[in-house]
Formats: structure tokens, sequence, C-alpha cells
């Protein structure tokens, strides 16, 4: 008997997903819970596991092709047990009752166009009234089978947006079409930190963690929330209302080979500068190593940006969904300064916040701006009010 198993309702959402990599071959057997493909959704990728004993008949989709929810990703000759079972109850997928053999709803005349076109029908999403494939259907899949390599100019390579560059062109657009982005930038002498940084990184590396700016940052970012709550917010939507959180969930953009991710530390309040250190470094590995969960990436309340890591000084950051803010931060630099009335080489951090001018006005985010950068400077106030 055969049985098709479709991409499951994975939650959080999600519609659709990216096949990232097959663990069966057509032809092999496979036990029940047998993890049978990689696919990348939102940001994570997820182990799809058979939800039946039997041998594979047909592989549905190829590596890097883009799946929905209810597609079809493996066709399964059960077992005789199994199929008895299922005959009892009608061929009943993850997402729900689908038949044993799925009809294309095409005309004669679509059918022979898709043949002259080498267009599988099953690739094909109708369009039409009641799922029906129109010609149109065919010739627009053709289309981007064949697309050229030039344009009028000279050579050109077209890279698909899917995977997590897909996930990312979507959610920034949203971000930038539903918020009133404005961005204010300072400058920090964070000499102190800096200092204070060299001399503990060392015994930070004899417990095994590696001490960065961030956790720093952090815990400046967090202290000045609880004074600025709206800072620590979103926006239902739907409601149109502004939703104050009272925990503290921090997300950190990280570069990745395949993308920025934004995994989150959570309760950020209750952490030390060396449990948040040793929590950024093990989110940062394995969001690099694409083995952060879905849930990793979500729940965040504020957001900040490290790009001086690369060199940038300021910014514009894009505001991170649901969030109301994120903060930007620079290369630290050598400058010449006025401390104490005279003229000295400090450590200048510069800094970009970019708000919602729908939730906060813009002397809040200046004076919560200045609180963060008056925790920076002096770093001593981040251990007195922890």
């Amino acid at each position: 008997m055969r049985f098709e198993f479709t991409l499951p309702d994975l939650g959080e959402g999600i519609a659709e997903g990216e096949i990232v990599r097959w663990h069966v071959e057509e032809g092999e057997s496979v036990e029940e819970h047998q993890t049978l493909v990689e696919v990348e959704t939102d940001k994570a990728i997820v182990e799809v596991p058979s939800p039946k004993k039997g041998r594979i008949v047909k592989i549905g989709h190829k590596e890097g092709e883009t799946v929905e929810v209810g597609d079809t990703l493996v066709e399964l000759e059960l077992e005789e047990e199994e199929a008895k079972e299922e005959e009892k109850k009608g061929s009943l997928s993850v997402v729900g009752s689908l038949p044993q053999e799925e009809e294309i709803l095409a005309t004669p005349m679509v059918r022979r166009l898709a043949r002259r076109l080498g267009v599988d029908l099953k690739e094909v999403k109708g369009t039409g009234k009641g799922g029906w494939i129109t010609e149109e259907d065919v010739r627009n899949l053709a289309q981007k089978a064949e697309r050229p390599s030039t344009d009028r100019y000279g050579p050109i390579e077209r890279i698909p947006l899917k995977g997590v560059r897909k996930s990312i062109a979507k959610n920034l657009s949203l971000s930038l079409h539903t918020k009133a982005f404005v961005t204010g930038m300072d400058l920090a002498d964070v000499t102190e930190l800096w200092n204070i940084r060299r001399r503990e990184k060392e015994e930070a590396r004899r417990r095994g963690i590696r001490l960065t700016f961030l956790p720093f940052f952090i815990k400046a970012v967090q202290h000045a929330l609880k004074e600025h709550p709206l800072m620590n917010a979103g926006v239902d939507e739907e409601t149109l209302e502004i939703v104050v959180k009272k925990y503290y969930n921090i997300g950190i953009a990280v570069d990745t080979p395949e993308g920025l991710m934004v995994p989150v530390i959570r309760d950020v309040e209750g952490k030390s500068i060396l449990v948040l250190a040793e929590e950024l470094e093990s989110l940062s590995e394995r969001a690099r190593k694409r083995e952060l969960s879905v849930e990793e990436l979500k729940g965040s309340t504020f957001t900040i940006s490290n790009y001086g890591t690369f060199g940038g000084l300021f910014a514009t950051p894009i505001i991170n969904l649901p969030d109301v803010a994120i903060l930007g931060t620079g290369r630290i630099e050598d400058r010449p300064w006025v401390k104490d009335g005279e003229i000295r080489i400090r450590k200048i951090l510069p800094l970009s916040l970019t708000f919602d001018h729908r939730v906060v006005d813009g002397s809040e985010a200046a004076t919560y701006l200045n609180r963060v950068k008056g925790y920076l400077e002096d770093p001593g106030l981040l251990f007195i009010e922890s």
C-alpha cells in the first residue's frame, strides 16, 4: 500500500521550508521515527522523521527546493501490518487526510504544453479555479528554468532568495513596512571598560570562557531598559496596543556563512557577565553550525548588532521583529578626547540606536541611549546594580 507523507506543520506559523539534505534514497527501507530529511525553516534546520515503517518508493523534492506545508515529501510502500492499519483509517498524513493517488488537475491542452516545454506537472501549483493548472502556470515555471545568464549590459548570475536569506528578506521588509524608523547616534568613552575587560579576560580564559565586550553591552542595555520600559516593548498590530515586556531577552545578531541569525539570550537580568559570555559563545557557535532550534531564535525584547567586529563605526540597523528598538555598536578606536579639562587619547565606542517612533519619542530614545552610555563609561555601575 502506498502512503504519502507530507511536510508537517512545524509550528511558529511556518508555512514553507527548503530541503537541505536527504538522509534516505529511493528504494531504501526505513524505520518509524528514522530521520528522512533536513528542512530549513525560519532560520533553523529541522530533522523530519518518518511516521511509518516501510520502503521509500519516491522522493518528492530535490535538495535546494522549497516545499510548503502539505506538500508530499516521500511516498512509502508500507509493510503489511502498517498497510492494514492504514486501510482501516484511510491514508492520513501528518497534516490531514489525503487520497491515495493525487490527481493532477490539468486539461489535455495544458498537458501537451507541459510536455513541449519539458515541465513536470507535479511541480506546478495550479492557480486556476479549484486548483486546476493553467497554461500560464506552466509557462511561468518554464520561464523560471530558462532565465537568461546575461542582461543588456553583460553577464549576470541569478541567486535565488531562499533559506536563511529569504527569511531575512521577508522579516526585514515586514519590519520596514510596519515600523516608523528613526536612528540616533552618540559616542561613548569606554576606556575604563576596556581596562576591566583586559584585566579580567585571563581569569575568564582560565575558566574556559572567552570574554568579549558584548556581555557588558548586554548588561548595560538591560539595566537601562529597567529605567525605560517602553524600549523593552512590542506592538500588537491587530489591536494597536503597546505591549511592555516585564522580562529581558536580548537578541544578538550573529553573522553566519548562510546569513544573519539572531539567537536570543533569555532572562538577562539574573545572569552575570561571565554567565552571559559563556552562553553567548555557545549560541554563536551553534548558530554558525546551524544547530539552533526555532525557539532559540524567538522571544527577544531588544536586540544588539555588534557590526564593529567587522570594522564599521555608525549604522542604521533595522529593528528585529517584534522589538521596538535595536542598538548598533561600532568599532572601538583610539581618539583624542577631552577628559578632566585635558586632551587625552581614549577608547571611543560609536553607538547607533534605531527605534520605532510610533512607540518611543526622540527625547525618550536619547535619554535611554545616554543611560546605556553611562553604564558603559562607568562599568562599576553594572556591578553595583546587578
